[in-house]
C-alpha cells in the first residue's frame, strides 16, 4: 500500500452517526466524518474520493472543543473532535451501511 493511500485511511477516522448527521445527509446529500486533527480540506476531499469512489462537491470542517466534566471531585476534560461535512455532487450516493434491510 502506498504512503498516500495509507494517509487517506489516517485522515478519515470514522463516520458520524447521529440524528443531526442523518438529517443533514438526507437534506443536502452530505456525509459527516470524524477526521484527524491535522487533516486539511484537500486531504479530506482526496481521501473520500479515493476510498469511496464518489465525486465531492465541497468540504466544510468544524472543530468541536471538548467539554469539562466532573467525575465526583475530579474535573476532567473530553477530547476535541474535528468533523468534516462532505457534500457530494448531485447524483452521487455514498451508502455507509451496505446490505439489505428487511
Amino acid at each position: 500500500m502506498s504512503a498516500l493511500r495509507e494517509r487517506h485511511f489516517q485522515v478519515l477516522v470514522a463516520p458520524v452517526i447521529s440524528e443531526k448527521a442523518t438529517m443533514v445527509g438526507e437534506r443536502d446529500n452530505t456525509v459527516v466524518f470524524r477526521v484527524s486533527p491535522d487533516s486539511t480540506k484537500p486531504e479530506i476531499k482526496a481521501a473520500v474520493e479515493e476510498i469511496f469512489k464518489v465525486r465531492v462537491k465541497s468540504v466544510n470542517v468544524v472543530t468541536q472543543k471538548g467539554k469539562f466534566k466532573r467525575f465526583g471531585r475530579v474535573v476532567g476534560r473530553r477530547s476535541d473532535v474535528r468533523k468534516a461535512y462532505v457534500t457530494l455532487e448531485p447524483g452521487e450516493v455514498l451508502d455507509l451501511f451496505q446490505g439489505g434491510g428487511a
